[in-house]
């Protein structure tokens, strides 16, 4: 029996992605491949709001936010902390040698720009990491206030990873200034995992033209060199190539206002059930993600007997909570190709399952 996701990724893949991914195989240094490349490059850079290149990286996207480190980073760089991903980072940066602080707060608590702001005044750091969408307790930092903030400090490199918002809600790169935007195919992208995308500032590369510890396979430079040619660095995912165009004309067919008002309103759906059935959201209201929910299990449901149920009887599965969190929250996921009728099956299925279970 075929189950459908409603986790925080890899979500459901529609049969029109997975029908892009079967054309037939080219080589990834033919005129073919050059022609695809530069194909999705001009609706990447809309989806990015952003006149710079967008790079394609066969691996998920912490490879490129391990690699965005080691490119920029020749000081101290600052961990935003607030959610396993974004704690994630942290342990990366140390281990890969550099010097790295936490600014830290409760999870399902945002990033408060005035104390970004207060550590970068000590001038100990070039460049900061984010996750904007911290899915592990469905919360989305405030991520224009946070760019205003990191304007002042020019010195500061931003790497920002976008991986469960980026077209679920609007990013514009450039106007907020940021230097490193990554994300992946898995989350709102609604594709199969194991393509990273990352555009990156003139800032970022030359002051990654200085760095030489920044590595090969994930080296800024080489995937703008190779990028002016129509190309990658290393052998690429040509299947998932294929669905990212498939999945950029739905985007451009559906019209971006039109998918972040989607999203938005699927996403109230969902909290609306969560209030009405005695939960409550993880996170702030005003800070809540807009392409999941994570919920409180205030009833204290036995969330593997709930999740056992969805999928015996409606073929479907929610996600019971993440880290030091599971089993005290559940999350579900409103991103990619969801529709109003496919959240309120969904929405009815957990009805009749917390009939039978609770």
């Amino acid at each position: 029996m075929s189950v459908k996701l409603f986790i925080p990724g890899p979500i459901a893949v529609s049969e029109k992605t997975y029908q892009a991914m079967t054309q037939p195989m080219i080589g990834h240094r033919s005129a073919d491949f050059v022609a695809l490349y530069q194909k999705v490059q001009p609706r990447l850079q809309m989806v990015f709001g952003t006149k710079d290149p967008v790079f394609l990286s066969t691996s998920s996207a912490w490879g490129i936010m391990e690699g965005a480190l080691n490119n920029v980073c020749q000081k101290k760089v600052l961990n935003c902390m607030c959610g396993a991903f974004s704690d994630k980072w942290n342990d990366v940066a140390l281990r890969n040698g550099l010097e790295a602080d936490p600014l830290r707060v409760e999870w399902g608590e945002h990033i408060d720009p005035a104390k970004l702001r207060e550590a970068l005044e000590t001038g100990e750091y070039d460049a900061v990491t984010l996750v904007h969408n911290e899915t592990s307790c469905g919360m989305m930092n405030p991520l224009a206030d946070i760019m205003e903030v990191l304007r002042d400090f020019p010195e500061v490199i931003s790497i920002i990873d976008t991986v469960s918002s980026f077209s679920a809600v609007p990013i514009p790169k450039d106007d907020w200034g940021i230097d490193i935007m990554i994300t992946g195919s898995q989350k709102a992208l609604a594709m199969p995992p194991g393509l990273a995308l990352c555009s990156v500032s003139d800032r970022a590369l030359e002051r990654a033209a200085h760095n030489n510890s920044r590595g090969y396979y994930f080296d800024l430079h080489e995937f703008k060199k190779n990028h002016d040619k129509g190309m990658t660095p290393s052998t690429p995912n040509i299947p998932l190539i294929y669905a990212l165009d498939s999945k950029l004309e739905d985007i451009e067919s559906e019209g971006l206002d039109n998918r972040y008002q989607r999203h938005a309103q699927l996403n109230d759906m969902v909290h609306t059930w969560v209030t009405d059935n005695g939960f409550e959201l993880f996170p702030q209201k005003e800070f809540a993600s807009k392409s999941l929910t994570c919920a409180r299990n205030t009833r204290e449901i036995d969330l593997p007997a709930l999740n056992k149920y969805l999928r015996e009887h409606y073929g479907v599965v929610i996600d019971g909570g993440y880290g030091k969190v599971k089993g005290k929250t559940f999350r579900i996921s409103n991103m990619g190709d969801e529709t109003e009728e496919t959240i309120r099956d969904l929405l009815n299925a957990l009805n009749d399952a917390l009939a039978k279970i609770a």
